[in-house]
C-alpha cells in the first residue's frame, strides 16, 4: 500500500471511530408513527434524548430508547471508555420503511378491503459533539 493511500485509510479510520451507530430491522410500526418519536431526538445530546423518550406517551419511543441505548454501548465499546454527559449526540437517525404484510379484510357486498400491516427499519448513528460542530 502506497503512502498516500494509507494516509487517507487512517484518515477514514480516525473518522469512523468517533461515530457509532445501531439499527432495528423489522419494527411492526408504521414508519410514520415511528418518524413522529424519530423527529423528537434527532441533533440532541443523548442523554437528553434518553430523557425525553422514557417520558413520552408513544409505543415507538420505548423501541428507539433501547435502540439509542444500544448505539451508545457500540461507541463505549470502540473507543473503550464510557460516554461523559454533553459529549454524543444523535447525528443522524433514518426510518425507512420495511416488508409490507398484505392482509384482506371483509367488506359488504361480498367486497374485500385491502389492509397493509407496515413495518420499519430504524438506523442511528451516535457522533461526538466537537467545537465545529456547535451552532
Amino acid at each position: 500500500m502506497g503512502a498516500r493511500k494509507r494516509i487517507t485509510a487512517e484518515k477514514r479510520k480516525e473518522a469512523k471511530q468517533a461515530i457509532s451507530l445501531a439499527k432495528l430491522n423489522n419494527v411492526p410500526t408504521s414508519p410514520r408513527k415511528m418518524r413522529l418519536v424519530a423527529d423528537m431526538i434527532r441533533g440532541v445530546e443523548v442523554f437528553r434524548a434518553l430523557g425525553v423518550l422514557k417520558y413520552s406517551n408513544k409505543e415507538a419511543a420505548a423501541r428507539i430508547e433501547k435502540l439509542l441505548r444500544s448505539a451508545i454501548a457500540n461507541w463505549e465499546a470502540k473507543n473503550e471508555r464510557k460516554a461523559e454527559s454533553g459529549e454524543l449526540y444523535v447525528s443522524i437517525i433514518n426510518v425507512d420503511g420495511g416488508a409490507m404484510l398484505k392482509r384482506m379484510r371483509t367488506a359488504p357486498q361480498g367486497r374485500g378491503y385491502r389492509i397493509r400491516k407496515r413495518s420499519n427499519h430504524v438506523t442511528i448513528q451516535v457522533d461526538t459533539l466537537n467545537k465545529e460542530n456547535q451552532n
